[in-house]
């Protein structure tokens, strides 16, 4: 923390949730904080015993009553999992000054009670002779403030606070009516600066402008002071990232394990989201004779990587109106919230273009410049198409009559002739209709991005070389992949974090009620015994 010749650094921007940082920062992470022991038991087949491995396999105990105290607890370390998270993953976050709604009964309240407090101290000092109450017990506050700004070893400017903001001093100078209360703002403010971040000189500054009003001089000190505690908040998060980063999987494995002890159901969702992946993967899996000499069918093993992947899959196309996020995603909703809407819109910019360019062809074709162009107008228009009152027939519909038109100068300025109108009807029949769930241009374009991010999630530094993506993709090639690095970053981070409860849970699904099948039915994948590579 900041003393004397130590100043923090201006915190100006408040939580901020840049994805494409957030992409940077969790990649990073992904490849210099796993170590081999995070993976003991989960880079194991999952027919393998666990239960030596200390730190990755979770603890299970027998249910139990839940007591108030177990639930307060769990909200605290859910509540620390959640800032410890925020903190790691999102290297711009910052906290930031609260603003209350301008009619909101919170905000009533407190303007009324500050002031009364503030015509209370002016009242009293305005007296004969005058009273030093309240200010005595502002300068109190502000003396205990200053303190805890400085560093361990600020001793001189401690002792020196300690003297001038004396209290039995001040106190006795108050029953003498000696109290030089603008000579002590005088000194706080000049300590005011040499304890600020360089944000705040300005503002320090502007304390001394007014010297003869007391009362609105310490209305501004404790304004400006309480910017100042934001600063040091935001530069103790930026001393604490560094350590967290390097802990940050044992951290949050550990908050979560705590909450998991206490609270049974704390892991329903992320079972059922498991489960229903596992189903899936078992459907699509062709079913083989089992080696055991009597001929009967079965199903092979499927991979623990191909039964979490298919999983992270839905997550893109989750709808949070019908089932709340897995509890082990809850952490990462924001994000996974915002990849979604980001996700939808460059699926529809997509489905749009590879109609214009199917339909047209050649005299558009090797325009790289007319490409960005069309991209660009759709996505503008199109912008917001997630929100439940968003007409996307009527902007679809703006997007098409608003292509033909830049296809047409296009067109005529290279010396081709306009589009037919009858070739506009249809480019706009096709374009609107993809807002139809079974449209064949919708579906292809979906499957295409599902399939690339499944590519993603299987192949090794994927963030760092990523492949190339599917056919009829090309044009949203650096969106997509921004997108999907993104998404696979965040992906191989809760891997790494939540895997000893995914393979807890896949276990319990397999072998629960029946005898595990035969293992070397399931081909020789070598995700069976890597079964969470974070890639």
């Amino acid at each position: 923390m900041p003393g004397t010749d130590e100043r923090p650094t201006s915190m100006s921007t408040t939580g901020s949730e840049d994805a494409s940082s957030d992409a940077e920062s969790s990649s990073d992470r992904c490849n210099s904080i796993t170590s081999a022991s995070d993976f003991d038991c989960s880079r194991q087949s999952f027919t393998s015993d666990c239960s030596s491995s200390k730190h990755s396999s979770p603890s299970s105990s027998p249910p139990k009553t839940i007591t108030l105290d177990d639930v307060m607890s769990s909200a605290r370390d859910l509540s620390n999992l959640t800032l410890a998270h925020e903190i790691i993953v999102n290297r711009d976050f910052r906290v930031g000054q609260p603003h209350l709604p301008q009619n909101s009964l919170e905000k009533q309240v407190k303007d009324i009670v500050h002031k009364a407090f503030w015509d209370s101290l002016e009242s009293e000092l305005n007296d004969d002779p005058p009273e030093y109450e309240h200010a005595i017990k502002l300068l109190e506050e502000i003396r205990e403030i200053l303190l805890s700004f400085l560093s361990p070893g600020a001793n001189r400017l401690r002792t020196q606070i300690l003297e001038v903001l004396d209290m039995a001093l001040i106190r006795q100078q108050a029953d003498k009516e000696a109290v030089d209360i603008q000579g002590l703002a005088s000194y706080i403010v000049t300590i005011m600066g040499k304890l600020c971040a360089p944000v705040r000189d300005d503002e320090v500054k502007k304390l001394c402008e007014n010297p003869d009003n007391v009362v609105s001089m310490f209305k501004e000190i404790f304004r400006v002071l309480d910017l100042m505690k934001m600063d040091m908040v935001n530069f103790t998060i930026q001393s604490l990232r560094p350590d967290l980063q390097r802990q940050s999987v044992e951290y949050e494995r550990a908050k979560f394990q705590s909450i998991v002890e206490k609270t049974p159901s704390a892991l329903d969702h992320t079972t059922e989201w498991i489960k229903s992946s596992l189903e899936e993967v078992l459907f699509s899996m062709p079913t083989v004779e089992q080696p055991n000499g009597h001929g009967k069918a079965g199903k092979a093993l499927p991979s623990p990587l191909l039964v979490f992947n298919s999983g992270f899959i839905r997550i893109l196309t989750w709808d949070y109106h019908k089932s709340p996020l897995p509890e082990t995603l809850m952490t990462d909703e924001v994000r996974l919230r915002e990849l979604q809407r980001r996700l939808q819109l460059l699926k529809a910019v997509a489905s749009v273009l590879l109609i214009v360019y199917s339909a047209i062809g050649g005299p558009i074709s090797g325009l790289p410049a007319l490409a960005e162009r069309l991209k660009r107008m759709a996505s503008v228009l199109l912008e917001g198409m997630h929100r439940p009152d968003f007409n996307l027939s009527e902007a679809l519909g703006n997007v098409s009559g608003q292509i033909c038109c830049e296809l047409n100068k296009s067109l005529t300025e290279r010396n081709y002739p306009a589009l037919p109108p009858e070739l506009q009807v249809t480019l706009k029949g096709q374009i609107t209709s993809i807002t139809q769930e079974n449209n064949p241009i919708r579906s292809l374009v979906e499957g295409r991005v599902q399939q690339y991010f499944r590519v993603l999630l299987a192949t090794p530094n994927s963030h760092v070389n990523p492949p190339p993506t599917p056919g009829g993709l090309a044009l949203i090639q650096p969106e997509l992949t921004s997108l999907a690095v993104t998404f696979v970053s965040l992906v191989n981070f809760n891997k790494q974090v939540y895997s000893p409860f995914y393979m807890m849970i896949l276990k319990t699904l397999l072998f629960s009620n029946a005898a595990p099948p035969p293992a070397a039915t399931a081909p020789q994948d070598p995700s069976i015994q890597n079964p969470v590579n974070s890639n």
